[in-house]
């Protein structure tokens, strides 16, 4: 499968997000500072894929809607983490704000997919 396929996949989407994220944590020393943004980052980022792996193994459509929504309130906390630490790592902003742009493209298709569950 070609990089432009699994851009579709959204399984695979989120899990190389929550990927990109443990790099760059990786990437950044850690200080008092943002030793506690890493540890919040870093959950909230990878439970982004776990709750959408779930959503697709769902029981029910209310099942997969509750995961959904769950996806959808994780990205964005992972949204204000990554905020927090540009803020705490200014030398790792231009590449933070690559990671928040990918946040943000999972956002509003987490959006899209929760705004047609309610039709």
């Amino acid at each position: 499968m070609d990089q432009f396929s699994n851009k579709f996949d959204l399984e695979d989407r989120t899990a190389r997000f929550g990927e990109d994220v443990i790099d760059l944590c990786k990437s950044i020393k850690v200080t008092i500072y943002n030793e506690s943004i890493i540890r919040q980052i870093l959950r909230s980022a990878t439970s982004v894929g776990a709750n959408y792996c779930e959503a697709n193994n769902a029981s029910s459509k209310k099942d997969f809607r509750n995961k959904i929504f769950i996806c959808k309130k994780e990205i964005q906390e992972t949204k204000h983490w990554l905020r927090m630490l540009a803020k705490s790592n200014e030398n790792k902003k231009d590449e933070i704000r690559m990671v928040w742009r990918e946040a943000q493209e999972l956002t509003l298709i987490f959006q899209k997919i929760t705004n047609s569950l309610n039709n």
